[in-house]
């Protein structure tokens, strides 16, 4: 099959959509995302039935930009049409994965894309009440959000009536209390209900039985804000970029040893080697060593394979997984062994503790890496680390287990070497000493503080 990146005939590969007016003057403001446009793509949904824009959504192959990249369309098809409760749509803004950061300047810079979507997804699933569920920490997304929300109000793109369509519909914007544990959708839910974030055994499902009981859609935030422009643009508009499989646009998030970090909008399928060239690259003098795919909790890929197509079929075909595009990229100067440490401590850290598996097991994996690391690791502590990491994954309720051990397998399978190193006697710090894979150095960071 072929992963060529293609935008179609007159499309110019790298049009920003989602980012189009991130520099615009008040790019929030209720103003100007309607100069841009901004709710024509509701007025349209307004004129089909709620059925319609399922199929479209659905014919469009949008897929989940929150991880798994499961199809949108498809998951708001499961909600069952004789189910007597409620419907609810929940929005997951729970952005916490480490490296991952296109959600929140997202929100920031334009929250009305992510408003008009919600309206039109809501339509879509007949939800008279949404929830726009916010990572805490965030207070001025937060703000901002709710401040989008109440233009929108006023302007009549929410509550009763929708454009005389007799559609009414609520939004809430609500605050986590941060914890990472709350991205997983059926932890959000319990957190959204006023209980403690933790996952849920399924069945049933979300879509059955999820927010108070009754039929319920999570969708990630970029998910719901590419919306608006496949109802508006259609459906081959949409499919004319990216690859065959992985239709459309998204944002990668570039972090690390990079010379110039931030958001890149591209189509589906994009190389690294590209995202590095429109961000100047690796920083001077240095090299790719290895990045991760989709955040943390990706197993993480080779310089060998920047010319790779970022999209779901090719990483899973290497082994990872695309994840929230968040490319955190290290030169030759990091401890590989160090890296991997520090993710572990956060999943450690993070672990909910209902499963066993993953409260005491992340401990362990802990442990273990520290002594590496110290280079007091004995003969066979490597194999060790992979069984411990193997008796975690898929043996807890949700896939946050699987994140937490995802990166230790993708670190041993292309770096050993390092991890055996630290089994003989070799502590990280000297086989690739700290301070050289430092972005600020000591005076840089004394000067900020």
């Amino acid at each position: 099959m072929s992963t060529t990146v293609h935008a179609g005939p007159g499309i110019d590969p790298l049009t920003p959509v989602l980012s189009a007016n991130w520099d615009d003057n008040r790019a929030w403001k209720l103003t100007n995302y309607e100069r841009r446009g901004g709710y024509d793509a509701l007025r349209k949904a307004a004129t089909m039935a709620p059925e319609e824009v399922t199929s479209l959504v659905k014919d469009a192959n949008l897929r989940g930009r929150g991880g798994a990249g499961f199809p949108t369309g498809m998951k708001w098809s499961f909600v069952p049409k004789d189910n007597p409760n409620p419907t609810y749509l929940v929005v997951n803004c729970d952005e916490s994965e480490p490296g991952t950061c296109k959600d929140m300047p997202l929100l920031m810079a334009s929250p009305h894309t992510l408003v008009e979507g919600v309206v039109i997804a809501s339509y879509a699933i007949k939800a008279k009440v949404a929830f726009i569920y916010v990572r805490g920490e965030v207070l001025h997304i937060i703000r901002r959000l709710q401040q989008a929300v109440r233009e929108a109000y006023s302007a009549g793109y929410i509550g009763r009536d929708i454009l005389g369509t007799g559609y009414d519909l609520d939004v809430v914007v609500h605050a986590g209390a941060g914890a990472y544990i709350c991205g997983e959708e059926t932890a959000l839910l319990d957190s959204l209900e006023g209980r403690r974030g933790q996952p849920r055994l399924r069945p049933p499902f979300p879509a059955v039985a999820g927010l108070y009981a009754s039929p319920t859609v999570i969708n990630n935030a970029e998910s719901i804000a590419s919306v608006p422009a496949v109802v508006a643009n259609g459906r081959d508009w949409f499919k004319a970029m990216g690859t065959e499989k992985s239709d459309g646009f998204t944002l990668y998030s570039l972090s690390g040893h990079v010379a110039n970090p931030g958001q890149f909008e591209a189509p589906m399928g994009v190389t690294l080697r590209s995202l590095l060239d429109m961000s100047g690259g690796m920083r001077a003098g240095h090299r790719l060593k290895f990045f991760t795919p989709g955040g943390s909790s990706t197993p993480i890929l080779t310089g060998d394979d920047i010319d790779l197509p970022l999209d779901y079929e090719t990483m899973a075909a290497n082994g990872t997984i695309l994840g929230t595009k968040a490319l955190q990229c290290f030169d030759e100067t990091t401890s590989v062994v160090r890296a991997t440490l520090r993710w572990i401590e956060f999943y450690k850290h993070e672990s909910c503790g209902k499963c066993t598996p993953c409260r005491e097991g992340t401990w362990w994996l802990v442990q273990m890496l520290r002594k590496i690391e110290a280079g007091q690791g004995e003969p066979g502590d490597v194999d060790k680390l992979l069984d411990v990491n193997e008796n975690i994954g898929g043996r807890s309720f949700c896939a946050l287990a699987d994140g937490a051990v995802g990166c230790i397998r993708g670190a041993v399978k292309h770096f050993r070497e390092e991890f055996e190193a630290g089994c003989h006697g070799t502590p990280a710090w000297e086989l690739l000493p700290y301070d050289r894979s430092a972005i600020f150095s000591d005076a840089e960071v004394g000067a900020i503080s």
